[in-house]
């Protein structure tokens, strides 16, 4: 005979009819400099790996980006900047490496604030649809 199945802790209530929907407001964050992008969600990202493990080619493996759109990426965002936020040394016989500036830690993390920012912003707001008419 078999055994009654008990549901998960982990999987979610399911709503009924007449439980009203959860809206949630979500934004991205983005920093441009004459139109072009400065800083956003995936260079973010690509910072953070580069800081982790100090390798541009491994922070895109890392994120399933190419070589080549990681390169593109970082190039584009340094040249937002007044300096560049990564630094680069060529392969040799240690291969080479990326490591990010005291600029690109403070752009980093300047970020970071301001998305954690946006967030409470969006939480502490409720649902600006309810009550409907």
């Amino acid at each position: 005979m078999a055994r009654p199945v008990k549901p998960s802790a982990k999987s979610p209530r399911r709503r009924s009819r007449d439980d009203p929907p959860r809206r949630l407001l979500r934004a991205k964050l983005w920093v441009e400099t004459n139109g072009r992008p400065a800083i956003n969600e995936d260079a973010a990202a690509l910072l953070e790996q580069i800081g982790a493990c100090g390798s541009l080619s491994e922070a895109a493996r890392r994120l399933g980006f190419s070589y080549r759109r990681a390169w593109m990426l970082l190039d584009l965002v340094n040249r937002q900047w007044p300096s560049p936020l990564v630094l680069s040394t060529t392969g040799g016989r240690r291969g080479g490496g990326a490591v990010l500036t005291e600029l690109g830690h403070h752009v980093l993390r300047t970020y970071r604030s301001l998305l954690l920012q946006l967030e409470h912003l969006l939480a502490e707001s409720g649902d600006p649809f309810d009550p409907m008419p």
